[in-house]
């Protein structure tokens, strides 16, 4: 299973075809314009080593990034049609590092998970539990750069008062008791704490729900300082980033419901102090 998009030890995603084509592309539309890397940075405010990464395929360019490069570059819509093949395509490392960079300025994100405890709400037990039982098997230094990078991810939840934050979780995530009794009730107790700050909003689906909209799978959302929605849905092994404004209201639609099908916060929080409780 791969766990939240995190491959290997980490690092930078591994380039791909769609992004040294669109690297390539805003190669020659800069010196088209007769710009330095430099100057391009300049206008579209980002630095000349981030500009560099872009054209040479080997960092996966932002929405920001790519609406200001092509309004400089002379707004013809390539890029921002060729960056919607990035969103489509494939590819595990490069989609997740993408969302996990727009988290951070993210003034909203929604989360729905029938897995796994969700990385950004995992205790470091509940954590390497899940490292320690991937296969293949990971090495010692790979599990510690694993866990320091979930624990980084995590500060996001303290450090963003003002981002809010809602999580829907299967109730049988706790009934399954990974990592033992032990693991669990720290876990229980750890989202109880997570659950009393203001921008934080936990809601069990009860194991018994007739009707549920998130069948399909899990799912992310978030909106961007510019109020604009994006989506990343996670598989086995690969992971989609979703920037068409269609899919995305599809499943903003399906999440709404899964709030309204799911228990209320109050109830939601007396089930995990009975669960902790039973533990």
């Amino acid at each position: 299973m791969v766990v939240e998009g995190v491959v290997g030890s980490g690092g930078e995603p591994e380039s791909s075809d769609s992004m040294r084509t669109f690297g390539a592309m805003v190669q020659a539309l800069r010196e088209h314009a007769g710009l330095s890397r430099q100057e391009l940075g300049e206008r579209v405010r980002y630095s000349k080593h981030t500009v560099a990464s872009v054209e040479l395929g080997r960092r996966m360019p932002d929405p920001a990034f790519v609406e200001r490069a092509e309004e400089v570059l002379g707004n013809t819509g390539a890029l921002r049609r060729a960056a919607e093949h990035l969103g489509r395509q494939p590819g595990l490392a490069a989609w997740f590092r993408r969302w996990a960079h727009m988290e951070k300025a993210a003034i909203t994100l929604y989360t729905y998970e029938c897995r796994l405890i969700p990385g950004l709400l995992q205790t470091e037990a509940y954590g390497r539990t899940l490292f320690t039982n991937q296969l293949p098997p990971l090495g010692d230094e790979q599990i510690e750069a694993q866990w320091t990078a979930r624990a980084e991810r995590q500060r996001l939840l303290r450090e963003r008062p003002n981002t809010a934050f809602s999580f829907i979780l299967e109730e049988h995530l706790f009934r399954r008791r990974t990592g033992g009794e032990a693991v669990t009730r720290q876990l229980v107790g750890h989202l109880l704490e997570m659950a009393a700050l203001r921008n934080i909003e936990i809601q069990i689906m009860p194991t018994e729900q007739e009707s549920h909209a998130g069948l399909d799978g899990p799912m992310q959302l978030l909106e961007t300082p510019e109020n604009k929605w994006f989506a990343y849905c996670e598989g086995q092994e690969s992971g989609q980033f979703i920037a068409d404004p269609k899919v995305v209201s599809m499943l903003q639609m399906r999440y709404a419901r899964m709030r309204s099908q799911a228990l209320t916060l109050k109830d939601s929080t007396s089930l995990l102090r009975r669960m902790q409780g039973d533990l």
